[in-house]
C-alpha cells in the first residue's frame, strides 16, 4: 500500500465494531430509533430479527417489544419495507425517500417489467388493466389503513384472479394477483409492512399505504446512503460497498467519491472510510459479550468477514443460502451460536474457545440470562435455521 494510507487492523475494527454497532454496554442505545439510526438498516426479512437485534442493543431491554411495536406501528418512526439487494429491512422513516431513489427505482422498474411478462405470456390482462387494479387496491388501502391481501380482494376481487407462471417449466406455479402486485407495490415504495396478524414474531402481515416522502435525485440519494452505512461500518472495501448495496461497482465508486471518502489498507486491501474518521478509535474500556439474533445487521455487515468470523465456524452458522443464525459474539469476534429450546431456555454452545475462560463464558451467560428475561413465554424459531441453531433447539426442522 502506498504511503500515506493508514493501515487500520482487526484488533481497531473490532473495536469500532463495539461502539458504532451499540453493542458494547457502554455503547448501547435507549430507543429502538436509535439503533435503526446508528446501524441504518435492520434486517427484517424474518420479523423477530428486528426485535431481537433492537433488544441486544438496548440499555434497558425489559420494554423491547412494546417500544419497537410502538416505533413500527404507532409512532412510525420506523418502517419496514425493501431496501439493499431486494431484502426487507426497517429503516429510521427519513430515510425512507434516500433508500427508495437510491436502490429502489431500479428494483422496482425490474419487478413491474417482470410481472407485465409473465402476466402476457400466462394470456392475463394487459397493463392498463393492472393500472386499474393498483389503484383500486391503494384507494382501498387507504380507506383501510391497513389490511391483509385478502382483505383487499374484498374490495377489489381481481387481485383474486390468478395465472400461471413459468409454464412447462421445472418452477412452474400459479401466482395470485394479489401476491405478485403487492410484492411491486413494495419494491416501489408505495406500500410497507404493517402490524403482524400474530405476535411480533409473526410472518403473516398486514400492508399499508407507505409514509409520503420526497423524490430524490438517485446519485445524491445513493452517495447519502453510503455516507451513512460507511460511517457505521467503515473501514469497509469495495466488495463489502458493492454486496450490501447491490449496486453496481461504478455506482458504488461514483458514491465514494461524492462524499470524499478516504482510503485505508486493512489486511483484505484497499478500504475506505468516510471523510474525518481515518484517525484512531479506541475500543471500549471494558470487554463484552453479545447474543446477536439470525440475519443481525452486524452479522451481515460485511462481505469479507474473516475478521469478525473464522471461516472454520461457517458450516455450522449459515444456512444453504448464505443467511447467518444466532451468533454468540465476544468482544468483537463470533466465538459460537445460541438457540431457543421449546421450554424457551437459551442455550449457547463455543465454536472459537481461544481466550475463552471462566469470566468470559459467566458475561456469555449473563447475556443469555438477559435474552431470556425479556423474550419470557415467547419462543423465536429463526425462518432461516442453520445446523447449529437447529441443533440446540432440539429440533431438525
Amino acid at each position: 500500500m502506498s504511503d500515506g494510507v493508514r493501515y487500520i487492523g482487526v484488533g481497531e475494527r473490532r473495536g469500532r465494531l463495539a461502539l458504532r454497532q451499540q453493542l458494547a454496554g457502554t455503547a448501547r442505545a435507549g430507543s429502538p430509533e436509535e439503533v435503526a439510526g446508528a446501524l441504518v438498516a435492520l434486517h427484517g426479512s424474518d420479523p423477530a430479527t428486528v426485535y431481537l437485534a433492537v433488544g441486544a442493543r438496548l440499555s434497558d431491554s425489559s420494554g423491547t417489544v412494546a417500544e419497537t411495536e410502538r416505533a413500527l406501528y404507532e409512532d412510525r418512526t420506523l418502517v419496514r419495507m425493501h431496501g439493499m439487494r431486494h431484502t426487507v429491512f426497517a429503516f429510521p422513516t427519513e430515510l425512507t425517500a434516500v433508500v427508495h431513489a437510491s436502490t429502489g427505482i431500479t428494483v422496482a422498474a425490474r419487478e413491474r417489467a417482470k410481472l407485465l411478462k409473465d402476466m402476457a405470456t400466462a394470456g392475463a390482462p394487459d397493463a392498463t388493466w393492472l393500472k386499474e387494479v393498483e389503484e383500486s387496491t391503494l384507494a382501498a388501502l387507504g380507506r383501510r389503513g391497513q389490511a391483509t391481501a385478502s382483505e383487499l380482494a374484498k374490495d377489489e376481487p381481481r387481485l383474486r384472479e390468478r395465472f400461471v407462471y413459468a409454464a412447462g417449466k421445472g418452477y412452474e406455479g400459479v401466482h395470485s394477483v394479489s401476491t405478485r402486485l403487492l410484492k411491486v407495490l413494495g419494491v416501489e415504495g408505495k406500500v410497507v409492512r404493517g402490524r403482524p396478524l400474530g405476535s411480533w414474531t409473526s410472518s403473516q402481515f398486514r400492508w399499508a399505504v407507505a409514509p409520503p416522502h420526497p423524490e430524490l435525485d438517485v446519485a445524491e440519494a445513493q452517495a447519502e446512503l453510503l455516507r451513512r452505512w460507511l460511517t457505521a461500518c467503515g473501514p469497509a472495501t469495495e466488495a463489502d460497498l458493492k454486496w450490501w448495496t447491490g449496486w453496481k461497482v461504478t455506482d458504488v465508486r461514483r458514491a465514494l467519491t461524492t462524499i470524499r471518502a478516504v482510503p485505508v489498507s486493512v489486511d483484505e486491501g484497499l478500504a475506505y472510510v468516510v471523510d474525518g474518521d481515518v484517525g484512531p478509535v479506541a475500543g471500549p474500556a471494558e470487554p463484552w459479550a453479545a447474543l446477536l439474533p439470525a440475519l443481525d445487521p452486524t452479522a451481515m455487515g460485511w462481505q469479507q468477514r474473516d475478521w469478525y468470523l473464522a471461516p472454520a465456524l461457517r458450516p455450522a452458522m449459515f444456512d444453504g443460502s448464505g443467511n447467518v443464525g444466532p451468533t454468540v459474539w465476544w468482544n468483537g469476534r463470533v466465538v459460537g451460536g445460541w438457540g431457543q429450546r421449546p421450554d424457551g431456555e437459551i442455550v449457547w454452545r463455543l465454536l472459537d474457545t481461544e481466550g475463552m475462560g471462566r469470566e468470559e463464558k459467566a458475561a456469555i451467560e449473563a447475556e443469555a440470562a438477559r435474552l431470556h428475561g425479556w423474550l419470557g413465554p415467547t419462543r423465536v424459531t429463526p425462518r432461516f435455521r442453520n445446523p447449529l441453531e437447529k441443533e440446540l433447539a432440539g429440533s431438525e426442522g
